[in-house]
This record gives structure tokens, sequence and C-alpha cells, in this order.
């Protein structure tokens, strides 16, 4: 099959699998067979694009796409791997060697969610918004996430080579150099006007921990307020982002979860944990995900920090693998976490109270460059230049 038909079939199959959702929700209000009805659909359709279609499709990649288009369509953070993919998923997923790229599927493609900091990635110049369009020579159309993420971890100082996708026209090469990740301590700081800055990379392992020392440290020289900096903070479970909200909120709902087959469980703010109760201001971007979500709507929501900046990124839920009868599985998201007022946090982020956008990434014009941008740190550039950074600062002010 050439491309242009292969395409014309994931496309379809696509949009054929949006059909039949829409379809099964409007069959629930009608019959309870209306799922089954579907299905039968789906089944003559599969039919005559076979026996109609201008030349003898590949059935296998049709439902392929048309699995990761449904499974796509409702959760960007899952995945279908059948049963030789799950068996190397098994494997390998506590491969050591990793590239330090936090992904999820964008227009059936691997997006870039964020790059851990000191990572391969980042210093590659990837970030927010990248897509990835091949792993090895492999397109990432309708590949399956986990099984993306498997293909760039490996053994230290392994290589691998992708393509991305920015804003230009052609497709960049890079060739990235697997590490084990070592993301930086936690950045603080005293500003001026006795501010206190605080820039977690991530909020896995003992970060949150770190993160109150440092509360305290900038306390004791005197901090009257604080600037707590999540942007590009995108590594970290949600328990973790619990836990750095409970060092601010003296009482509230810090967030809660649930599914449908996961009953309600919320989390309260514990009292005995707070370090913080001097002003704060919390600043986002579209690289901000996960557990430093968590945090921000919960500061946001129970009035307790002003959160500037642009909306977060949308990720913050229970993933489970769930296995199929022959082997396959599929790793889904089986509840989700919501903000104090009852939104979750993976359908829309976190919009914050004054949004602000970072300035684009300037990119080199000349097409001979195989020199990829050098990798965006921690904003120690003048005030002014940071305008996410700038409007912190006045809010604090007021």
């Amino acid at each position: 099959m050439n491309s242009r038909a292969k395409y014309l079939v994931v496309i379809g199959s696509t949009v054929l699998v949006l059909l039949l959702l829409l379809g099964t929700v409007l069959g629930k209000g009608t019959s309870s067979e209306g799922p089954y009805r579907q299905i039968a659909v789906y089944t003559e359709v599969l039919s005559r694009i076979k026996s109609e279609y201008v030349e003898e499709p590949d059935m296998k990649s049709v439902t392929l796409g048309a699995l990761n288009g449904l499974l796509e369509s409702i959760d960007p953070f899952a995945s279908y791997l059948n049963a030789d993919q799950y068996k190397e998923y098994q494997n390998h997923a506590a491969a050591k060697g990793d590239v330090g790229l936090v992904l999820s599927k964008r227009f059936g493609y691997i997006g870039v969610v964020s790059a851990v900091p000191g990572s391969p990635a980042a210093k590659a110049g990837l970030t927010t918004g990248d897509i990835v369009e091949t792993i090895k020579g492999v397109a990432t159309r309708d590949m399956p996430l986990a099984y993306a993420t498997l293909l760039l971890r490996g053994a230290p100082g392994s290589t691998i080579d992708i393509t991305v996708l920015r804003r230009r026209p052609e497709p960049q090469k890079i060739t990235l150099t697997r590490a084990l990740l070592n993301p930086p301590p936690v950045s603080f700081k005293m500003m001026a006007d006795n501010v206190g800055y605080i820039r977690p990379d991530e909020l896995s392992g003992e970060r949150v921990e770190q993160i109150a020392a440092d509360m305290r440290d900038l306390e004791s020289k005197g901090a009257k307020r604080l600037v707590l900096d999540l942007r590009q903070c995108a590594v970290g479970e949600p328990a973790d982002g619990i836990a750095l909200a409970d060092l601010f909120l003296e009482k509230g709902l810090v967030t809660y979860l649930q599914g449908q087959q996961v009953p309600r469980e919320d989390f309260q703010a514990q009292p005995a944990k707070v370090v913080w109760k001097l002003p704060v201001v919390v600043l986002t971007n579209r690289g901000t995900a996960d557990g430093a979500e968590v945090t921000a709507a919960a500061l946001e929501g129970n009035n307790r920090a002003e959160v500037v900046g642009e909306r977060t990124y949308g990720d913050a839920s229970l993933r489970r693998p769930i296995t199929m009868d022959d082997g396959s599985a599929i790793i889904l998201s089986v509840a989700k976490y919501y903000s104090p007022d009852g939104k979750a946090i993976q359908d829309t982020g976190v919009t914050p109270n004054e949004t602000v956008q970072e300035p684009e990434p300037q990119l080199e014009t000349d097409e001979d460059v195989e020199t990829p941008r050098p990798e965006i740190t921690e904003p120690e550039q003048k005030t002014g230049e940071d305008p996410i950074l700038k409007r912190g600062l006045e809010v604090l002010a007021k």
C-alpha cells in the first residue's frame, strides 16, 4: 500500500472510531443494545473497506489505527500494547538509561510534555509542544505511548535517533545518548524585597522534603514572601503534589481521586505539616504537569496562592495496565485527580488567576544547522526578561 493510501486508511479508521464513540453515547440514551449495534456497524464498515477500497488494505494496520484512535480520543496518555509489546514493556520498563522525555499523544503522534532538566533531551533543546515524528526510523503515528517510552530507554551510553517537528517545514534529526537521569537539586535563593524563590525541577524522590528545608532556610534569612516556580515541572506523582500542597495549607480539600470503578477518595490538608504560612505565588506554564498541577490546583482552589503564567498541560490520573485474553494490554487512566472545585485536572489543566504567556524560544533559521538549540535552564535573566516571573513578583507586592 502506498503512503497516500495508508494515510487515508488511518484517517478513515480514526474518524470511524470517533463516530462509533458518538453513536455509543447516543445509543445509551435510546437503548441498552446501542453499543452492540455500533459494533455491528463497525464490523460492516470493516467488511466494506476490505471488499471495496481502491486496493487491498492492511486490515491489521486499520484495526490498530482504530484502537489507538479510540484510546487517544478519551485519554492522551493511554496505550494499547500487543502481547509481544506488553512482554517487552514488562521486561524493560525499569531500564536504567533514559533520554528524559515526558510524553503524551498529540494529533496521533508522540508529543513532548516536558524534558527533564539536565537530561539528554533537555540538553538537545527538546521542549513542550515538540512532536516526535519518528523513533529509530519508525513513524510514531499510532505508536502506543508506552512503547515509545520503552524505545527511548536502554543502556546508559547507547544512542537513539529521533526526528522532531517544531516550527520548521522539515523534521529535524537528533541523536540522543541515553544516560542515568540525575535531575539537579531544588533551586532556591533570596531575591530583592525579602522575596524567596524556589524552583523544583521535579517532585519525585525526596524533593518535597528538600523544598520544606529550603523554605525554612529562606524564612530564617528574612524572606517574607515566596515564589514557588513550577514551570517545566512534569515529573512527580500526584501523591508528591499532595505532599507539597500540605506544606502550605492549614485546612481545606487538597484534591480528590475518583473513577468509574474507583470510589471517591478525598485528600484533606494536614495542618501539622505546614511549613510556610506567609504569602506565596505559584508560577506555571504548559510544561507543568502531574504532581505539580495538583499542587497548583490545590493552592489556587483554596485561595492560598495566586497562580500566574500559562495553563498547565493536564496530566493527573491513576493509570493501570489492563490485560486482555490474548496477552495484550491497555494502559489506561482508571481514575482522575480533581481540583477542589471539581474539575478533572487531566481534562482541563490548571488555569492561572493571571494568564501570562512565555515568549517562544527562538530557533535557528539556517536550514543547514544541525545543532539543536541550547537547554533552557532556570530563569537567571533579569526580571524584565521573564514576563511570568515579573508578573508573579508584582502580584506578591500587592
